[in-house]
Formats: structure tokens, C-alpha cells, sequence
């Protein structure tokens, strides 16, 4: 019994990465943003969000991974191949634009975060966007994605401030099972949020990413049961991250009145006095550690996006001679990013920041369709194609985002 469940325990480890750093990588600066938003200026109201969108995170991330170890191709190779050039560089276009908006989100996390420590952005942006820059280039494959797992892991930071923070278990816990008021959802700031919260944790680059990796990672078939249970193991660990964080801004913010937040790293300023030092370091280091993780992997992901489109030479394990435009985008979106950063006026830094993951959430239902379409193809999942349960949680994940799409535009200011 005991060298089954060791054999287990040796294969799961072996194919540990992909999914757990793709989902933990969702909880970047524009989520904890995002989330600490939720928290400051509702309370508990979005946290009956988090049961769906996590059984939806686990159904479409399962997808991904099914479709990169049965075909061993990626999500842009699969689309430019069955839809055409076309689709394919719409697609690519609009997930580049939504990713630049992204990785200023999370320069802006990284400033805000060591601005606590009375570091000037004209220090941290650059130093931090070289060290990712270097971290990519002149590494390979097994080694980057080691130090993405140790990032990941410190994620747990924020689940210790939030015990910090002393909030009422049972409200939090109540809210957590309970539909809100039929009233907000006439309120277009509290629908707004909610699809910030619903972009932010199942963001468009986070498929292309997964199953690209999946692909370069060289999991097979046979062992897709231990690369599926790194997914839900990732899943499940990123959203309880994400509770703990809008549970910690409820019992500190909102309940002093506080309010809205200009950037993350406000919460962690205005949590010192209301939960303690400890609160307080624990925020503003996760904040620091998920900004510079997603900074890393959010050109990386959109650098493989495009290059795998265009059919062109990507993965981390090719030297800049081998893939050249790969690496360049890379650089590109590093340097923008840091560059916008910048010379972007503080008092804009907000908007960018939550507008980057609302745009996440309304790119979201088009490549969630597009999957739909390929994975449900006997041709090229053979008998692997989507169970109905699956169809049915991933259709109705699309249609209720669309609908939160329409009801802001049509919801009162």
C-alpha cells in the first residue's frame, strides 16, 4: 500500500509546476488589488464569488492541460490551425494589448510594495524588471520553473495575515454560501468588481500559458492524472489565497470605514494599525512576491501566445539565438511595462490597474468559446473530448460573464 501511494506521491511531484504556478501567478498585483478592493469597499459581499469561480477555474484549466498533453501542441497552435491566420492574429492582438495592461499592474505592485520600505520606483522598476529579464533569458526550463514554485508557495503569507486581522469566521463563512441582494446588482461599481474579481482569477493569458508549459514540460497521457491533480491542488490554493485576502480588508478596512484603496500596497499601510506589524509585513511581502512572480510570467505567456500563432520558435529552454522574436516580445513587455510605470502619473495608477483585470474579464468568454469549439473535436481530442458535465460548467462560466458584461453597461452609475 505504502509504495503505491509513494509511487503517487514521487509522479505527482514530477509533474508538480504547470498548473500550480499558473493559478498561484492569478493572484499578481491587479488580483490582490483587486480582491483588497472587494474586501475595503463591500466587505463580505463578493465572497460568495469564490465557490463558483473556483469549480470554474478547475474546469477550464483542465481543459488546457487535457488539450496540451493529448495534442502537444498549444492553445495558439491549435487555434491558428482550426480557425485560420485570422482569428488567430485578432485573438493575439487583443490578448496582447489585455497582458501590457497587466504587467503594468504589476510594476505598479512591485513600486507600491517596496515604497512601504521608503524605496523610490526610479530604484525598484528597474532593478526588478532586469532581474526578471535575466532570470528568463539566461535560464532554463527546470530552473525557472523551481524558483516559480518557491513564489508560489509564499503565497501562504496572506492566508497568516488574514488570520491576523481577527475577522468574524462566521459572517465571512455565511457570506461565502449566501447569494447577495437582488439590489446590487443594479449598482455598477459592485458589478464592475465583480468582474474584476471573476478576470482576475481566470485571466485569458492563464490557458495559453498552462498549456504551453504543459507542452514544454513534455507530460504525456500517462501521466495526465497526476498533471490533473496539479491543477486542482493549484486551483483550490489560489482562491482560498484570494478568500484570505478580501476576508483580511473586510475585518481591517471596511469595517473602520476606510474604504477604497489607491493602490494594493495601501491595504498593507492601513492594515499596521488595525492588525499589528506582523499583518502588515506579511501583506506588503506577498505583494512584493506576487508583482515581481507575475512580471515574469505574464510576458512569458504572451511571448509564447504570439509566437506559437505566427509558428514561430518559443520556450525558455532556446537560447536568444534560436528564438529570437520570442525573446525580444519578452524584453519588450518587460521594458514597456516598466517604462509606463514610470512616467505614469500615481494618482492614474488605480485605474490602470482595475481596468486590467475588467478587461481580463471581458476577453475571458472569447477564449473559452475557442476552446469549447477545439476540445470537443473527435479529430483532434479523439476520445478525450469534453465530458457534458464539463460543457455545461465551462458554457455557463462564458454566458454568466457575458452577462455581467452587459448589466454594466446597462446598471446605473
Amino acid at each position: 500500500m505504502w509504495k503505491r501511494w509513494r509511487i503517487r506521491i514521487m509522479l505527482f511531484l514530477a509533474v508538480l509546476g504547470p498548473g500550480f504556478i499558473t493559478a498561484n501567478v492569478d493572484n499578481d498585483s491587479g488580483g490582490i488589488l483587486t480582491y483588497s478592493q472587494a474586501g475595503a469597499q463591500y466587505g463580505h459581499a463578493l465572497l460568495w464569488t469564490m465557490i463558483p469561480i473556483t469549480l470554474a477555474l478547475i474546469v477550464v484549466q483542465e481543459m488546457c492541460a487535457r488539450m496540451g498533453v493529448v495534442t502537444g501542441k498549444g492553445l495558439s497552435d491549435l487555434i491558428r490551425e482550426e480557425f485560420g491566420l485570422r482569428i488567430t492574429v485578432i485573438v493575439m492582438l487583443l490578448l496582447v494589448v489585455v497582458n501590457y495592461t497587466n504587467v503594468v499592474t504589476e510594476f505598479i505592485g512591485i513600486t507600491g510594495s517596496l515604497h512601504l520600505f521608503h524605496l523610490s520606483k526610479f530604484i525598484s522598476v528597474p532593478a526588478c524588471a532586469l532581474l526578471v529579464w535575466f532570470l528568463v533569458v539566461r535560464g532554463d526550463y527546470k530552473r525557472v520553473e523551481k524558483i516559480f514554485l518557491v513564489a508560489s508557495v509564499v503565497y501562504i503569507a496572506y492566508i497568516f495575515a488574514g488570520v491576523l486581522s481577527q475577522p468574524s469566521w462566521h459572517d465571512a463563512l455565511v457570506a461565502t454560501v449566501r447569494l447577495p441582494h437582488r439590489s446590487v446588482w443594479s449598482n455598477r461599481a459592485y458589478i464592475y468588481m465583480a468582474i474584476g474579481v471573476v478576470g482576475t482569477t481566470i485571466a485569458p493569458w492563464m490557458q495559453f500559458y498552462l498549456q504551453s508549459s504543459i507542452v514544454e514540460k513534455g507530460i504525456r497521457v500517462r501521466d495526465y492524472a497526476a498533471s490533473r491533480l496539479d491543477v486542482i491542488v493549484g486551483s483550490f490554493f489560489t482562491d482560498i489565497v484570494a478568500w484570505f485576502i478580501i476576508v483580511a480588508c473586510a475585518a481591517t478596512l471596511y469595517v473602520h470605514g476606510m474604504g477604497a484603496i489607491q493602490v494594493a500596497a495601501d491595504a498593507a499601510e492601513a492594515m499596521r494599525p488595525l492588525a499589528g506589524d506582523y499583518a502588515f509585513l506579511l501583506f506588503a511581502f506577498g505583494l512584493f512576491n506576487a508583482s515581481l512572480f507575475a512580471a515574469s510570467i505574464l510576458p512569458l505567456s504572451t511571448a509564447y501566445t504570439v509566437c506559437e500563432g505566427l509558428g514561430l520558435e518559443s520556450g525558455v529552454d532556446k537560447s536568444f539565438r534560436e528564438a529570437p522574436f520570442f525573446y525580444w516580445l519578452y524584453t519588450l513587455l518587460i521594458g514597456g511595462g516598466a517604462i509606463t510605470v514610470l512616467f505614469l502619473p500615481d494618482a492614474q495608477l488605480i485605474n490602470v490597474a482595475i481596468l486590467s483585470q475588467v478587461l481580463n474579464g471581458v476577453l475571458l468568454p472569447v477564449v473559452i468559446i475557442l476552446m469549447l469549439v477545439l476540445i470537443n473535436r473527435r479529430d483532434i481530442m479523439g476520445e478525450h473530448v469534453n465530458s457534458r458535465l464539463f460543457n455545461v460548467i465551462a458554457w455557463a462560466t462564458s454566458i454568466i460573464v457575458i452577462g455581467l458584461n452587459v448589466a454594466l453597461i446597462f446598471a446605473h452609475p
